[in-house]
């Protein structure tokens, strides 16, 4: 009996054995294939023939990017007791291991730039978070994303060096929807004053103004998100201008609408072309999740008249905010299709919160069969981030409801056994390097 019970384990531990060896080599497979299919997966071709099915590289790729946008989430300070509200809770140095991305993620980056935003018009309180402290670190603007460039070990697996820059979107509640005055805009400040062929391209007041507002009153904002962003890419476009660059933007919600504008922003202005050398403009492509509408039909049909533009928009089939605004206005870009309610993982049939949230968004995208029907989880995406902040899974599954927090929530034992707030990574440049 002992000698059957070895030679089962043995069994086990070699059948185990030679499943993390070839689950190794079809992931370092997949791997190789993004960095010789990029272009494509990056919508060279607007993605015909990938997403229905959904290409596998592609669904790896739009999780990739995905994760980058759920990054500006996890490490946004909305506690209001802290000082730091509306701020990033982490460094740029160790930022992708802070909001963990790093373990078992072949795709390498590091942070370069913090972006901060305000706005000159008046935002929901979903928008713009602000700490109740008298000694806040800044009354007037939030900490809205950041800048990232792949390292040159990310650079082997990308097949190319690829700028990636992230939006944060809303953090509360959708009542915002109904709080929100849908009103239009000339965009002047990406488009500059001269009238297209195609007419005067409009955009939401809302979007455009957090884009492109500064204030003199905050060190953060003394300088739009708008230029901060241009002025990022411009130094990356020219720094790598010898090598294969590729810019990519991503975002979810709010986030994703000034993803919209910050992409043809920099096709636009030519943002993408290295100094010096006019014939070389690099692709921007708009990776968005859960996009609200941006511009009118006058936007869309410019958007779509750059060359070295593309857009893919994931949708959720009843999240409710890419439905908005109702009237007068044009998506942008490829749209793919996604149905969570599909998923057996997931409590049925949801509601509009989870609907809109972002890890649910990436479920949904690891498992679609598209016009197949059903759900089947193509990329072993761990169920349990689903319940990261939000109570989508089955209870079945043992996982806990919004399980991801600071530990304490920032609040730090002192020497003495009394508590402190102590909730943000301090480093040189949050200022200085504006």
């Amino acid at each position: 009996m002992p000698c059957k019970n070895i030679s089962s384990n043995i069994k086990v531990l070699i059948q185990l054995a030679l499943e993390r060896c070839f689950g190794t080599k079809k992931r370092m497979d997949d791997n190789d294939s993004i960095a010789k299919k990029w272009s494509q997966l990056s919508g060279k071709n607007n993605w015909k023939g990938l997403l229905d099915p959904l290409d596998i590289n592609l669904r790896r790729y739009i999780i990739h990017y995905g994760e980058m946008a759920q990054a500006t989430y996890d490490a946004f300070n909305t506690e209001k007791a802290s000082k730091y509200a509306g701020s990033s809770l982490y460094a740029k140095k160790n930022f992708f291991s802070k909001v963990a991305l790093e373990k078992g993620n072949p795709f390498k980056y590091d942070v370069t730039k913090f972006l901060y935003a305000t706005s000159k018009v008046d935002v929901p309180d979903a928008f713009i978070i602000k700490s109740w402290s008298r000694e806040a670190w800044s009354k007037e603007s939030n900490w809205i994303g950041f800048v990232a460039v792949a390292s040159d070990e990310g650079k082997e697996v990308m097949g190319r060096r690829d700028i990636v820059i992230a939006w944060r979107g809303t953090v509360q509640t959708l009542e915002w929807i109904n709080d929100f005055e849908f009103g239009f805009v000339s965009a002047e400040k990406i488009f500059g004053k001269k009238k297209q062929d195609i007419g005067d391209p409009k955009v939401h007041q809302g979007w455009y103004s957090i884009y492109t507002s500064e204030d003199s009153r905050s060190n953060f904002n003394k300088t739009s998100a708008r230029n901060q962003v241009l002025s990022e890419v411009r130094r990356l476009v020219d720094q790598y201008k010898d090598e294969e660059i590729s810019i990519t933007v991503t975002g979810h919600s709010l986030g994703a609408a000034i993803s919209t504008l910050n992409a043809v922003d920099i096709v636009a202005n030519g943002y993408n072309i290295p100094t010096g050398h006019p014939n070389r403009a690099c692709p921007v492509t708009a990776f968005v999740f859960a996009s609200p509408r941006v511009g009118d039909l006058n936007f869309q049909k410019l958007f779509s008249s750059y060359q070295s533009l593309r857009a893919l928009r994931v949708r959720n089939a009843l999240d409710l905010v890419p439905n908005y605004p109702l009237f007068g206005y044009s998506d942008v870009g490829q749209e793919l299709g996604i149905d969570t309610r599909k998923s057996n993982y997931l409590k049925s049939p949801g509601n509009v919160s989870t609907w809109h949230n972002m890890e649910g968004y990436l479920h949904g995208v690891a498992g679609t069969k598209g016009s197949k029907g059903g759900f089947k989880l193509e990329v072993p995406r761990d169920i349990a981030l689903v319940n990261k902040t939000s109570d989508a899974l089955k209870d079945e599954y043992l996982v806990p409801v919004s399980w991801r927090c600071e530990k304490d929530k920032g609040m730090v034992q002192q020497a003495d056994g009394s508590w402190k707030l102590m909730d943000h990574e301090e480093e040189n440049g949050d200022i200085d390097d504006l």
